[in-house]
Protein backbone atom coordinates (compact mmCIF):
# COMPACT_ATOMS: atom_id res chain seq x y z
CA UNK A 1 0.00 0.00 0.00
CA UNK A 2 2.80 2.43 0.86
CA UNK A 3 4.52 2.22 -2.56
CA UNK A 4 1.22 2.95 -4.35
CA UNK A 5 0.52 5.81 -1.97
CA UNK A 6 3.89 7.31 -2.82
CA UNK A 7 3.29 6.75 -6.53
CA UNK A 8 -0.10 8.48 -6.33
CA UNK A 9 1.38 11.35 -4.34
CA UNK A 10 4.17 11.75 -6.88
CA UNK A 11 1.69 11.64 -9.76
CA UNK A 12 -0.49 14.28 -8.10
CA UNK A 13 2.60 16.44 -7.55
CA UNK A 14 3.60 16.01 -11.20
CA UNK A 15 0.14 17.06 -12.36
CA UNK A 16 0.09 19.98 -9.93
CA UNK A 17 3.53 21.11 -11.08
CA UNK A 18 2.38 20.85 -14.68
CA UNK A 19 -0.57 23.14 -13.99
CA UNK A 20 1.52 25.53 -11.86
CA UNK A 21 4.10 25.92 -14.66
CA UNK A 22 1.33 26.21 -17.28
CA UNK A 23 2.57 23.08 -19.07
CA UNK A 24 -0.84 21.53 -18.42
CA UNK A 25 -4.16 23.38 -18.45
CA UNK A 26 -6.06 23.39 -15.13
CA UNK A 27 -8.80 21.43 -16.91
CA UNK A 28 -6.33 18.51 -17.09
CA UNK A 29 -6.81 17.88 -13.36
CA UNK A 30 -10.55 17.54 -13.83
CA UNK A 31 -10.13 15.31 -16.85
CA UNK A 32 -7.76 13.00 -14.97
CA UNK A 33 -10.22 12.81 -12.07
CA UNK A 34 -13.16 12.07 -14.38
CA UNK A 35 -11.27 9.38 -16.31
CA UNK A 36 -10.21 7.81 -13.04
CA UNK A 37 -13.80 7.81 -11.74
CA UNK A 38 -15.04 6.38 -15.05
CA UNK A 39 -12.41 3.64 -14.90
CA UNK A 40 -13.41 2.81 -11.33
CA UNK A 41 -17.06 2.54 -12.42
CA UNK A 42 -16.23 0.35 -15.43
CA UNK A 43 -14.29 -2.04 -13.17
CA UNK A 44 -17.30 -2.17 -10.85
CA UNK A 45 -19.69 -2.93 -13.71
CA UNK A 46 -17.30 -5.57 -15.04
CA UNK A 47 -17.04 -7.24 -11.65
CA UNK A 48 -20.84 -7.29 -11.39
CA UNK A 49 -21.12 -8.72 -14.91
CA UNK A 50 -18.54 -11.40 -14.09
CA UNK A 51 -20.51 -12.49 -11.03
CA UNK A 52 -23.80 -12.54 -12.95
CA UNK A 53 -22.44 -14.24 -16.08
CA UNK A 54 -23.27 -11.24 -18.28
CA UNK A 55 -21.32 -9.52 -21.06
CA UNK A 56 -17.87 -8.44 -19.88
CA UNK A 57 -15.72 -5.41 -20.57
CA UNK A 58 -12.66 -6.41 -22.57
CA UNK A 59 -9.29 -6.30 -20.87
CA UNK A 60 -8.02 -4.04 -23.65
CA UNK A 61 -10.73 -1.50 -22.77
CA UNK A 62 -9.73 -1.61 -19.11
CA UNK A 63 -6.09 -1.09 -20.12
CA UNK A 64 -6.99 1.77 -22.48
CA UNK A 65 -8.82 3.54 -19.66
CA UNK A 66 -5.79 3.11 -17.40
CA UNK A 67 -3.47 4.40 -20.09
CA UNK A 68 -5.70 7.45 -20.59
CA UNK A 69 -5.12 8.43 -16.97
CA UNK A 70 -7.60 6.23 -15.14
CA UNK A 71 -4.99 4.01 -13.53
CA UNK A 72 -5.56 5.42 -10.01
CA UNK A 73 -9.27 4.56 -10.28
CA UNK A 74 -8.37 1.14 -11.66
CA UNK A 75 -6.06 0.48 -8.73
CA UNK A 76 -8.74 1.49 -6.21
CA UNK A 77 -11.32 -0.70 -7.98
CA UNK A 78 -8.95 -3.66 -8.08
CA UNK A 79 -8.55 -3.42 -4.32
CA UNK A 80 -12.16 -2.63 -3.39
CA UNK A 81 -13.86 -5.09 -5.76
CA UNK A 82 -11.05 -7.68 -5.69
CA UNK A 83 -11.26 -7.63 -9.46
CA UNK A 84 -8.45 -8.52 -11.89
CA UNK A 85 -5.81 -8.08 -9.20
CA UNK A 86 -4.79 -11.75 -9.09
CA UNK A 87 -4.45 -12.32 -12.84
CA UNK A 88 -0.71 -11.92 -13.47
CA UNK A 89 -0.94 -11.29 -17.22
CA UNK A 90 -3.56 -8.58 -16.69
CA UNK A 91 -1.57 -6.94 -13.92
CA UNK A 92 1.55 -6.87 -16.11
CA UNK A 93 -0.46 -4.98 -18.73
CA UNK A 94 -1.91 -2.71 -16.06
CA UNK A 95 1.53 -1.75 -14.72
CA UNK A 96 2.72 -1.10 -18.27
CA UNK A 97 -0.16 1.37 -18.72
CA UNK A 98 0.70 3.06 -15.41
CA UNK A 99 4.33 3.52 -16.44
CA UNK A 100 3.43 4.71 -19.93
CA UNK A 101 0.92 7.23 -18.62
CA UNK A 102 3.33 8.63 -16.04
CA UNK A 103 6.12 8.77 -18.62
CA UNK A 104 3.88 10.66 -21.05
CA UNK A 105 2.79 13.18 -18.41
CA UNK A 106 6.39 13.60 -17.22
CA UNK A 107 7.59 14.14 -20.80
CA UNK A 108 4.87 16.75 -21.31
CA UNK A 109 5.53 18.57 -18.05
CA UNK A 110 9.31 18.23 -18.45
CA UNK A 111 9.15 19.98 -21.82
CA UNK A 112 10.20 16.91 -23.78
CA UNK A 113 6.97 17.30 -25.73
CA UNK A 114 6.04 20.72 -27.20
CA UNK A 115 3.28 22.37 -25.14
CA UNK A 116 1.14 23.12 -28.20
CA UNK A 117 1.37 19.64 -29.72
CA UNK A 118 -2.13 18.53 -28.73
CA UNK A 119 -3.59 22.00 -28.89
CA UNK A 120 -3.33 21.82 -32.66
Amino acid sequence: MLPMGLLLLGYAALLGYGVWTARLPPLALGVVLLVSLLTFAVYGFDKSAAQAGRWRTSESTLHLLSLAGGWPGAWCAQRLFRHKSRKASFMAGYWATVLLNIAAVAAWVGKLVPAGLLAG
